[in-house]
């Protein structure tokens, strides 16, 4: 049985203009991805990718709320954290095409996206390995006393890494301004969560071991989500230290792009695709009183828009041969080691 509660937020719900904003941001993270899933298979994306459609409303959820100064760490799985954080959409296309123009020059592609000044700290193939280095960039803020917040993403299958328990441990230990959360889509790449892990809830029902409150939201509410957002990172803000949240969610494809994802039944895909955030919360604004022209502008518009980045992207040329050996080392080169 789990022990974990559920949160609910017992505050008003949120104004029009942030939900509005919250919609735009997930429909434009939603028609980047499937720009790139559409790239992919033309052969122009190179390397892999891992998608986030359908899990969009937890990104959307805590771009809402953060500041300009705060930072944010994501996994692999980044495209859209690191797109709701302000990076420019054309720029990180082009990364994802290995362009010169891309936001690492080409030279980091999908799992490696990263835009500082804009406080994406950075997508990390390793798994759990930015969860300490989001601890130690918390660690510093309070130190400064900057008044930061950090936020660091990372999956289900995290909570089983000795990363995830030496993190949370000392963000407890040192009472540091960081919010992790949880994107738990059920699977770590091919496996259910639940066939290789002792409690229900990963990382909810172990929030107890480290003094914190084990809070569960329904990652697919992007209203919820924005209330949880909100609620923990005001926590973090007013140095009342860390929090754990579990955000259940659901990925509409495959771990990558290379997967199928034939391990998953038809009907728990159907039934997770029938909760889709982006159609849920149309849904609820229009009963709400907004008028769905508005929200039909607002698609239109992130149509345009994922067009402009596509053009700018490919209009890129590839990255010059004399960047090979740069921004390896801190002096921007290997010369040093010889």
């Amino acid at each position: 049985m789990s022990k974990a509660v559920r949160s609910r937020s017992d505050k008003p719900r949120t104004d029009e203009a942030v939900r509005l904003e919250i919609y735009r941001m997930m429909v434009e993270a939603r028609l980047f991805e499937r720009r790139v899933h559409d790239l992919f298979l033309q052969g122009l994306v190179k390397g892999t990718s891992h998608l986030a459609l359908g899990q969009e409303a937890i990104a959307a959820g805590y771009a809402a709320v953060l500041q300009p100064n705060d930072l944010v760490y994501c996994t692999y799985r980044g495209h859209v954290h690191t797109l709701l954080r302000g990076a420019p959409m054309a720029a990180l296309m082009a990364e994802l095409l290995g362009r010169a123009n891309g936001i690492c020059g080409g030279k980091g592609g999908s799992m490696h996206l990263t835009d500082v000044s804009k406080g994406a700290m950075g997508s990390y193939a390793i798994v759990g390995a930015h969860m300490p280095i989001a601890a130690g960039a918390a660690w510093a803020a309070k130190e400064r006393e900057t008044g930061q917040v950090v936020v660091c993403f990372f999956g289900d299958g995290t909570t089983n890494i000795g990363a995830f328990h030496e993190a949370l441990n000392f963000a407890v230990v040192w009472e540091l301004p960081v919010v992790f959360v949880c994107e738990n889509n059920l699977y770590m790449e091919y496996t259910p969560i639940r066939s290789v892990t002792a409690v229900e809830n990963p990382a909810a029902d172990r929030a107890s071991a480290y003094a914190l409150e084990p809070i569960l939201v329904d990652g697919n509410d992007p209203d919820e989500m924005h209330a949880v957002a909100r609620r923990t990172v005001d926590l973090a803000r007013s140095g009342d230290g860390p929090s754990l949240v579990e955000a259940r969610t659901y990925r509409h494809g495959g771990h990558s792009r290379a997967d199928p994802a034939k391990y998953r039944p038809e009907e728990e895909v159907a039934e997770w695709v029938a909760r889709d955030p982006i159609p849920s919360l149309r849904e609820r604004l229009i009963a709400d009183g907004i008028d769905a022209t508005t929200l039909d502008e607002i698609d239109r518009a992130a149509e345009r828009v994922v067009d402009d980045a596509t053009a700018e992207a490919q209009a890129g040329p590839p990255p010059d041969r004399s960047t090979l050996l740069t921004e390896l080392w801190a002096d921007g080169g290997s010369e040093w080691r010889n």
